[in-house]
């Protein structure tokens, strides 16, 4: 029996794994996908916010060509730390249910049985997108995802949203041809958005090179069109391909397979204890970003990867020490 069940292999259910070993357990890391499965779905070249040493994991340095890492960077980073650790990895293979009871879990996944002591959940949300729940949402030229610009030179391209995501790409798709409008239920630009980011937004916006309808919803997806419900009324807008940058959630559905109960707050946060990341199921832990439900913003890579180490500690000695990891990561940051 082993004593640890990982399930994710994202940069935090890495940490997690690399901790059993830390504090002499041992746990295979399982994922439905590939390694650092969720990169794989990020635009190709992005580069992330964070420096490199706020994305470290297990004490390995991050080499990185310049200040800030990209996509490429960081999955190589995170393949060649699970290589240089020897962690054990089951990837492809879906966990279906965790049966039995805190010290005698069965894990079943999509091709084998797997009997532990704990288990933890690292499982993200980058899986799920917030739909927008309109017709025609559905059909092929509508994506929650965005890889590169090229395919939609000349074409008539909607982004919906109006933060980082949004941003970056509608830049991105009208730098390579593409006739873009932004499209927000807002009033105005997310104050989120990177203050090297909004400014040139704004300047496209201003200048027309990117058209935008703000206090807007897109009530119909059609083959040729978008159906706008904006303040002056309903607007068909000419429309070849639909990006949709609303966000992602948690996979709800999969966390009360788990048996994992849900707040009943505004972000419907996953019942667990703040400090050992315990659930409300006995010896079955939340770790990263799942752990702020739809909060998506509160937990990423640089604050997540703490979590191991509570959680391990916890598990291996039945205790950890008080640890605000949010200000910790600030003081790392800083």
């Amino acid at each position: 029996m082993l004593d640890v069940v990982v399930i994710g292999a994202g940069p935090v259910g890495l940490a997690c794994g690399i901790e059993t070993k830390r504090q002499g357990l041992d746990a295979v890391v399982i994922d439905k996908g590939a390694l650092i499965n969720s990169f794989l779905g990020y635009p190709n070249n992005l580069e992330f916010f964070s420096t490199p040493e706020l994305m470290e994991i297990g004490g390995h340095p991050f080499p990185t060509f310049r200040y800030k890492p990209t996509r490429e960077e960081a999955i190589e980073y995170y393949r060649r730390v699970a290589q240089a650790e020897e962690l054990t990895l089951r990837l492809y293979e879906r966990v279906l249910r965790v049966e039995g009871e805190d010290g005698g879990f069965t894990v079943v996944t999509s091709k084998d049985t797997i009997a532990c002591r704990k288990v933890v959940a690292a499982v993200g949300f980058f899986d799920v997108p917030n739909r927008l729940g309109v017709p025609g949402e559905d059909l092929p030229k509508v994506t929650h995802y965005y890889r590169e610009p090229y395919a939609y030179a000349g074409q008539k391209v909607a982004v919906i949203g109006a933060k980082n995501s949004a941003a970056k790409v509608a830049l991105d798709c009208y730098r390579h041809g593409a006739d873009v409008t932004l499209i927000h239920r807002g009033a105005e630009l997310s104050d989120k958005i990177k203050y090297w980011i909004k400014p040139d937004l704004e300047n496209r916006i201003r200048e027309g090179s990117i058209k935008v309808f703000f206090n807007t919803a897109v009530a119909a997806v059609e083959e040729e069109q978008l159906l706008l419900d904006t303040p002056e009324g309903r607007v068909a807008l000419a429309n070849d391909w639909v990006l949709a940058m609303t966000g992602y959630r948690p996979d709800y559905p999969f966390l009360k397979t788990l048996g994992i109960a849900i707040g009943d707050d505004e972000k419907r946060t996953p019942v667990h204890n703040e400090e050992t990341f315990e659930t409300n199921r006995p010896g079955l832990y939340l770790a990263g970003t799942v752990c702020g439900g739809l909060h998506t913003s509160r937990w990423f890579i640089e604050n997540g990867r703490f979590h191991a180490g509570q959680i391990m500690k916890h598990i291996a000695h039945g205790t950890v020490e008080p640890l605000d990891l949010e200000e910790r990561y600030w003081k790392t940051a800083e």
